[in-house]
């Protein structure tokens, strides 16, 4: 009993001992990032004039506030020789890189979380100014994610990139088999535009932390906000001592993503399928591995078991995730016909009272819809919905915005009597649109979860834990949330991704760390340099007369399910070791 105390105070001590050392500040450096060009002070500047959208492509990303079209500024369209010399002194980066330790990499990442931490406000100030985004929104998209991954980082990044031991098998128990963790290069990335911060970071933090350089290409709809993000990281870099340039942001439009598939060691992309499509057809060409992270249509469950006033704000929140712009957000809600009623009433109550405006100008619910002619897309979807039988019952309401950012906004919609014939239920809508359908049972909800091309994640909500997790066990995407939504991805141990036309591969957690990675098996001698690998005499060359009968009493030595014929074999093969058996002749003629 002594025995067991003793371990439970030891391990109590240890804990204690951690968190206390959690609450010591490191020694980590600040650092002074320019931000006198992103800052919005209300002072009018040279330039910055109401935007009118070109729908022709330049050797220039134009650059504006979705929320009122005010100009931000361009950044350069860079052509396939200016990416390719990026790249290039990326790699030539990396290969210092490659042989900085672990230390030096968490120094970095503590740099970063300092900066991050003591900066929020502008970091989701600039979010929000580039993709129409709330601060709050920015907040839990961009900043909470990033800083859950550094930390994750931090503790546990390091024990996931260290070698790891693998059984080495009946035949091989003289050796020791183990996995390497080797930087593949160059990374690129091709991220979109829905967090600006974020997306940028997290390929960035683990590339950077598996010992890689990296090259992202941010959207075109998002360029402002990523060519100063970079220099935070580029400002941390420095200052821990890295090379220069092993880190670079490109802008452009799709010649400059396919330059920079064709350049470098690995590619993840986030995107949209048809582009995904395009990524591996042009990654083909240098057979590099690809990572895909494309659409979701993730399905929301409401069993009737519920407390219905809890799901329905949190469903409401996961349809208009991200200012309506619905990135990892709900797409399809499936409520059980007993409390289907209730349930879409307390939705439009809470949906009546959501505002969206002008993220700048007031504390609004939703903020503009980043991308260009998406409102018109979004209206499409729900016309073809209210042509087949379906009904709005409830929608939010749009404040303070000027006459030429009109087109940047779209209410909060609540639509009812849908089916899977309808355009809305199949395809990503990428908007602030709730369409709910009732089930009658766990099995057509499943059934209903299961109808679409994509499988990229889901919720799913019930009053008995048991039967939530046995309808998601049954759903096939990648990503599944309990009586919860979107949960998971604060989890950054855990991989993501999804399946079908939501992509494959996977970042974040070990599986998105060691993707960065080229994965070695080393197998050695296990008590070298006292027992070495020999060849069996009876299959040396020239291998003898009784080689083929040597084998198979090996093979049943070693594998036999029965242990006296295991035994009978082993006594075969060292009485055949220990005899001198002439080689094998070979009596065939030849002509």
């Amino acid at each position: 009993m002594a025995f067991w105390w003793a371990l439970i105070v030891i391990a109590f001590a240890f804990v204690i001992c951690k968190f206390l050392l959690m609450l010591i500040p490191s020694n980590v450096p600040s650092i002074d990032v320019d931000a006198s060009d992103v800052i919005d002070d209300g002072h009018p500047k040279e330039n910055s004039f109401i935007y009118i959208p070109s729908r022709r492509q330049t050797d220039k990303v134009q650059c504006y506030e979705p929320a009122t079209m005010k100009y931000l500024g361009y950044s350069p369209a860079l052509k396939p020789d200016e990416v390719k010399e990026r790249v290039a002194q990326v790699r030539k980066s990396q290969k210092v890189w490659a042989k900085s330790s672990f230390k030096q990499r968490r120094q970095f990442l503590r740099v970063l979380l300092k900066y991050i931490v003591e900066h929020q406000e502008l970091i989701c100030e600039i979010s929000s100014r580039d993709t129409g985004k709330t601060m709050v929104d920015a907040s839990l998209g961009e900043i909470m994610t990033t800083c859950e991954k550094i930390t994750w980082l931090l503790s546990e990044g390091e024990r996931w990139l260290k070698p790891e031991y693998r059984s080495c098998g009946r035949s091989m128990l003289h050796k020791t088999a183990k996995v390497e963790f080797h930087p593949l290069g160059v990374v690129g990335a091709i991220v979109s535009w829905n967090y600006p911060f974020h997306n940028l970071f997290n390929p960035v933090l683990a590339a950077v932390f598996s010992g890689n350089g990296i090259v992202v290409k941010v959207s075109e709809h998002a360029s402002w906000s990523g060519c100063f993000y970079v220099r935070i990281i580029q400002t941390a870099l420095a200052a821990v001592g890295a090379p220069e340039n092993l880190v670079e942001v490109i802008t452009g439009f799709a010649e400059t993503g396919e330059a920079l598939v064709s350049s470098v060691d690995k590619i993840i992309f986030v995107g949209s399928p048809g582009v995904g499509r395009m990524i591996m057809r042009k990654a083909a060409d240098t057979l590099i591995p690809v990572t895909l992270e494309l659409g979701g249509k993730d399905p929301f469950i409401v069993c009737e078991d519920v407390d219905v006033p809890h799901v329905a704000q949190v469903a409401v929140r996961a349809a208009l995730q991200s200012s309506g712009q619905n990135c990892a957000g709900a797409e399809r809600f499936y409520v059980h016909k007993d409390v289907y009623s209730s349930f879409v009433a307390a939705v439009v109550k809470i949906v009546k009272s959501v505002t969206a405006g002008p993220p700048q100008s007031g504390k609004y619910d939703m903020g503009a819809i980043c991308m260009q002619d998406h409102s018109e897309r979004l209206q499409s979807l729900i016309n073809d919905a209210l042509d087949k039988g379906a009904e709005i019952v409830g929608g939010g309401s749009v404040r303070n915005i000027s006459e030429g950012a009109v087109d940047q906004y779209f209410p909060p919609t609540v639509i009812v009597n849908v089916n899977h014939q309808m355009k809305l239920m199949q395809e990503e809508a990428f908007g602030p649109i709730m369409p709910i359908m009732k089930f009658s049972s766990d099995e057509e909800a499943i059934m209903l979860a299961n109808d679409s091309k994509y499988g990229l994640g889901c919720a799913v909500f019930s009053g008995s834990q048991r039967r939530a997790k046995a309808i998601a066990s049954q759903l096939h995407c990648g990503v599944a949330a309990i009586n919860d939504f979107a949960s998971s991805y604060m989890c950054q141990s855990l991989p993501f991704g999804g399946v079908k036309d939501s992509g494959f591969g996977r970042f974040a957690g070990i599986e998105g760390l060691r993707a960065c990675c080229l994965v070695k098996a080393v197998v050695e001698d296990r008590w070298w340099p006292l027992i070495k690998t020999k060849i069996p005499k009876p299959i040396q060359y020239p291998v003898a007369e009784n080689c083929f009968e040597f084998q198979q009493s090996l093979v049943e030595a070693l594998y036999g399910l029965n242990v006296w014929d295991r035994l009978r074999a082993l006594v075969n093969v060292l009485k055949m070791l220990t005899e001198q058996n002439p080689p094998a002749v070979n009596t065939k003629r030849s002509d």
